[in-house]
């Protein structure tokens, strides 16, 4: 049975790559090749150190290229007279790196950061030019990059990966997920498609968005390649928008081809409106619970009890909700229970804000201010969700107006017939598309000010690996008779440096 996705960011790992000084280059070239290593550069306040390729690189003044690595020491001015800005931009890269080394008598060391999993396999490719990849205690006060599940550059090995990644730019987005706190990316994406899905509710609509997807994952057209990897956030948009069309028995509009089986938009949208108002309490009582854990893991128990996205947030919300919905259901007497959460949660909210103040006459003002704040922005938070079936209505009406003026037309002999077939593929057309749009829209709203505002409180940093692609050096001519086979992973700027007598003797 395949193992679960983790429900945190990628775990990192302080690391260190030392080795000896005649030795580092190379060690940092597989290290670039590999590209799963962040590697800390000098701040300011350290002499400016005179980088040959950088200077060589300024004086071309033309057009970079993308960055290339020689696998063995070039001639720097000779890539200078052949113009090749694309090793001249990786040589500089590396001199950055090298000029960033601490040194202590022949050997040197570079600090920075790995992914657990990839730790071992980058520390055996080290081995081999003669570095070591060493594992360190992480700093006190400073957190990891964060690297999400899903957006790791190697290929995804399961479906599952796939589909996480084709979520990611929705979080990302967004900001940085904390290294502390839980990866919202794949639940972020569910909740999407099912928010557009309410809102796009049309099945031939939704079959249109899942063949959409499929040629983006033909990689058709072509200028769309890109957007490749997103091929599976489309079809679950899709696939939602069919489920919810099937729901609403609209098939390119209310053309009767299929049943309602639950409601029909435009003759029950108040039903609608209820239900999309309760989905959303629903979904923000899981963004609360999923708040209280980050609150956890970021500052201990007495920030995930105090803080306004944290369990005193969560007590007043459901507190709230209680008492909204004994009203609404007509059982008054229930509501007490509900006003005492409340009233414990607002208590515990007032002293965590209250603590956040400088104190005195001045913190209380300050402290009501925002209280007042909290519980009004928890109501506008919940109405918020009613734009569900706001924009589910002007869906349904749209292919309502649609399917009217074809019918209208159709009963009015051949040039009828065509003048509806016309309006029908125009005003479905422009319905598609705008209401694409504005669901697409309207849905990350939703999700990005009311559930993401209660999961983040700071914003992490991104991992950014070293990663160049190799040149391989060529072969020196009169050197592979007396080289023998080479070392295991064992490069050929290796062989050039072990056989260095070698090359004296022919020459």
């Amino acid at each position: 049975m395949p193992r679960a996705e983790p429900a945190v960011p990628v775990r990192m790992r302080r690391v260190a790559v030392v080795a000896p000084e005649k030795a580092l280059r190379e060690s940092l070239v597989r290290i670039a090749e590999a590209g799963c290593v962040e590697i800390d550069l000098a701040g300011d306040g350290r002499p400016e150190v005179r980088r040959p390729a950088a200077t060589r690189l300024r004086r071309l003044r033309t057009e970079l290229e993308q960055p290339l690595l020689s696998e063995a020491s070039p001639d720097l001015d000779a890539l200078e007279r052949e113009g090749r800005t694309d090793l001249l931009a990786g040589e500089a890269q590396l001199e950055e790196r090298l000029g960033s080394a601490v040194r202590h008598g022949e050997a040197a060391a570079l600090a920075g950061w790995c992914p657990e999993a990839e730790v071992g396999a980058t520390a055996a490719r080290i081995a081999g030019a003669g570095g070591a990849l060493v594992v360190l205690r992480a700093p006190r006060g400073v957190d990891p990059p964060t690297l999400l599940t899903g957006a790791d550059t190697g290929p995804p090995a399961r479906p599952a990966r796939t589909v996480r990644r084709s979520f990611t730019p929705l979080v990302s987005t967004y900001g940085t997920v904390p290294y502390a706190d839980l990866d919202p990316t794949l639940p972020a994406g569910i909740v999407y498609t099912v928010m557009f899905g309410v809102m796009f509710g049309d099945a031939g609509h939704g079959l249109l968005l899942v063949a959409l997807a499929l040629l983006l994952r033909a990689g058709r057209p072509r200028r769309l390649a890109a957007l490749r990897p997103l091929w599976p956030f489309v079809s679950g948009a899709g696939l939602a928008a069919i489920m919810a069309g099937v729901a609403y028995g609209e098939f390119f509009g209310p053309t009767g081809v299929l049943p309602v089986l639950w409601l029909a938009p435009l003759e029950e949208p108040m039903r609608l409106l209820a239900a999309a108002v309760l989905l959303g309490a629903v979904l923000l009582a899981f963004a609360y619970a999923a708040g209280i854990v980050n609150r956890w893991r970021e500052g201990g128990p007495a920030s995930a009890l105090f803080a306004t996205t944290g369990v005193a947030g969560a007590a007043l919300y459901l507190g709230l909700a209680a008492v909204a919905g004994c009203v609404w259901f007509g059982r008054p007497a229930y509501a007490a229970a509900g006003a005492v959460i409340a009233v414990v949660g607002l208590t515990l909210v007032a002293a965590g804000l209250y603590a956040t103040t400088a104190g005195g006459p001045g913190g209380v003002v300050q402290t009501g201010i925002q209280l007042l704040d909290a519980v009004v922005r928890i109501g506008s938070n919940v109405v918020s969700f009613a734009r569900l079936a706001a924009f589910g209505l002007t869906h349904a009406a749209l292919g309502a107006i649609v399917w009217d003026g074809t019918t209208a037309l159709a009963g009015r002999g051949p040039v009828g017939v065509a003048a509806a077939l016309v309006v029908f593929l125009a005003g479905n057309a422009l319905t598609f598309a705008l209401e694409a749009l504005v669901a697409a829209v309207q849905a990350l709203r939703l999700e990005y000010y009311e559930l993401f505002s209660r999961l983040f409180e700071g914003e992490g940093r991104p991992f950014r690996p070293w990663h160049l692609p190799v040149e391989p050096a060529e072969p020196i001519e009169g050197l592979a008779a007396d080289a023998g086979p080479p070392a295991s992973g064992e490069t050929a700027a290796g062989q050039i440096a072990r056989l260095g007598p070698a090359r004296e003797e022919h020459s």
